[in-house]
């Protein structure tokens, strides 16, 4: 008879575990109050230089993407946009995603759609104006998330 009470207990308590575990690698991350407000993101120094690498090369996209609809060039545009898209996504490290808080995953997941759906729209309909207008609303997610985040290393003890 206590044996069965003893498995549904232990059952019940791993899957409070895994809940819990799911939480923080999904919802929360790795995360602190940062000194200015924002929340912080605690990565290893190797992940943070991945995550500012990946910003910079937003930043010479953004460059490329300018120059290209300035020139009226679509097919550059749609090249830099691509570049910048979901495919990207795929290069951050499992272990890594875990840290990152959910809104900052759904910021990233949107911006990385927003360069697609540039990419998919210079190609087909081929109106600077309206890339002007989608590389607005992507810009505002960047200022989102550097409004709310800030990128630390962690040190190692």
């Amino acid at each position: 008879m206590t044996q069965n009470r003893v498995y549904p207990a232990i059952i019940l308590m791993l899957l409070l575990i895994i809940a819990g575990m799911a939480y923080k690698f999904i919802v929360v991350g790795s995360t602190e109050r940062a000194e200015d407000g924002r929340v912080a993101v605690l990565l290893e120094p190797a992940e943070r230089d991945l995550m500012l690498k990946e910003m910079r090369g937003f930043v010479e996209g953004l460059q490329e993407i300018s120059e290209s609809l300035s020139k009226e060039d679509m097919k550059g545009v749609a090249k830099a946009a691509r570049a910048m898209g979901t495919s990207r996504a795929h290069d951050v490290p499992l272990g890594m995603m875990g840290k990152l808080p959910l809104e900052f995953k759904k910021l990233a997941f949107s911006t990385h759609g927003g360069f697609d759906a540039i990419a998919m729209d210079a190609e087909t309909i081929a109106l600077p104006k309206h890339t002007l207008s989608q590389l607005s609303e992507v810009l505002q997610n960047c200022v989102a998330c550097h409004s709310s985040y800030q990128v630390k290393a962690t040190t190692s003890n």
